[in-house]
């Protein structure tokens, strides 16, 4: 497998370079990618427990799917793509956008479009990438955040306050 080569951005999210996934990381590097969070018709939300082997947060609960875009990809493509490989879920048009994260220390200097999708599943979920996934009531995944954060990506955390603010705590369809 050839190493992955992600586009390096600056402040404003504008492509200034390319350098590979490692070197991204351990330098700090702000680049981009997308998390997108499933509900089913009750209003559970899919969560996905991250594989053992992941080299950040590895065994931790994240998004429904998330991950970085590839090369010259745009954010529309990546999460429908993400979705693809990570759970199988194929959809012909790119979920709903519900807002964009600035690159901080709380996303891992990535800027991240956030995306939200209605689906009953079943997945098949990537074993590579995913430990194992399952439904929880958001009035659950806040609870549990706010007694153990350490359970999930950071990013999720931040993910799930700004979007628990913007809906007063309310997650209906």
């Amino acid at each position: 497998m050839s190493e992955e080569i992600f586009d390096i951005v600056d402040d404003r999210d504008q492509v200034i370079g390319q350098c590979p996934r490692p070197e991204v990381h351990r330098i700090g590097h702000k680049h981009r990618a997308v998390h997108v969070l499933v509900f089913n018709s009750r209003g559970d939300v899919f969560l996905q427990k991250r594989s053992m082997s992941k080299d950040t947060h590895p065994g931790v609960w994240d998004s429904s799917s998330s991950g970085h875009l590839d090369c010259g990809e745009d954010y529309d493509a990546c999460a429908s793509r993400e979705l693809r490989e990570e759970i199988g879920l194929v959809i012909d048009k790119p979920p709903q956008r519900l807002f964009k994260l600035d690159a901080c220390v709380e996303t891992g200097q990535e800027f991240v479009w956030v995306y939200r999708l209605n689906s009953e599943g079943p997945f098949t979920l990537h074993p590579e990438e995913i430990e194992r996934g399952d439904w929880f009531a958001p009035a659950k995944v806040s609870e549990w955040i706010k007694k153990s954060p350490k359970d999930f990506a950071p990013a999720f955390v931040f993910i799930w306050h700004r979007l628990a603010d913007g809906q007063n705590g309310k997650f209906s369809n």
